[in-house]
């Protein structure tokens, strides 16, 4: 695959520089790809982008296919107005070590805003990106707002009805839960909208990205909820085995 040796680095985004508590894709992830192409580097890895469980742990995954929002970049938020200065400032005064659930509750504000604007009017690349996508963002996405809704730590826990997935009630919990849908569709839609382009960017640069994934699935995610046969579990739903690996 390579005919001479390449070095790089490995920077995970939550690593870079920022005033919002965590690295994003931000201004600061394509001055770190500029310092990459300076220093006739030719890799950038990084840890998994998938959306945390937990919101800490980028292994720990609600979905092997969404990304985290918090990695969103308000400033790119800004300059597609979806927000304004008054929106993101005052920031609040983020600790040196990262303080998710201030991060969490600073970012959500944020997002929520975007979303509201963003709703006003039709998109045709969120259309196409909803249309593309609905093989697992359908699923993620009402697994979401299930998740708010019922306050269980576990989807086995859940009204059996849902646990189980018939589909009248899937279809009046979509009506019902409609507007909570379409945030997190416009959330995966930006997310993987400033992704793409900080690794085109990267890669016009001369820079690969090496990235990594969970090696299981998460009990608790929208994958296994939607696909329940696939996975060994008993009649409550419940995992019949485990597996992992080393830390």
């Amino acid at each position: 695959m390579f005919k001479e040796r390449q070095s790089g680095i490995l920077l995970h985004i939550t690593s870079l520089p920022s005033r919002f508590g965590i690295g994003d894709f931000g201004p600061k992830a394509y001055e770190f790809a500029d310092f990459l192409s300076n220093a006739e580097q030719s890799f950038w890895q990084i840890l998994p982008l998938s959306a945390p469980a937990d919101w800490r742990n980028p292994y720990h995954s609600s979905s092997a296919f969404a990304g985290n929002p918090l990695l969103i970049s308000p400033e790119l938020l800004k300059n597609d107005g979806l927000l304004s200065e008054g929106d993101i400032e005052p920031v609040p005064d983020f600790p040196n070590e990262i303080d998710y659930q201030k991060v969490i509750s600073y970012k959500e504000s944020l997002l929520e805003t975007a979303f509201e604007r963003f709703k006003t009017g039709k998109n045709r690349n969120f259309e196409k990106f909803d249309s593309e996508n609905a093989y697992w963002l359908d699923d993620f996405a009402l697994y979401l707002a299930l998740k708010r809704h019922y306050q269980e730590p576990n989807w086995s826990e859940w009204p059996e009805e849902v646990r189980d997935r018939d589909s009248e009630t899937l279809d009046r919990l979509k009506e019902k839960f409609k507007l909570e849908i379409e945030r997190e569709k416009f959330f995966q839609f930006t997310f993987y909208r400033q992704w793409l382009s900080l690794k085109k960017y990267c890669n016009e640069k001369g820079i690969r990205i090496f990235g990594d994934l969970p090696i299981y699935l998460d009990y608790n995610s929208a994958d296994v909820w939607a696909n329940q046969n696939y996975f060994k579990l008993n009649e409550e739903k419940k995992p019949k085995v485990v597996s992992g690996v080393p830390p």
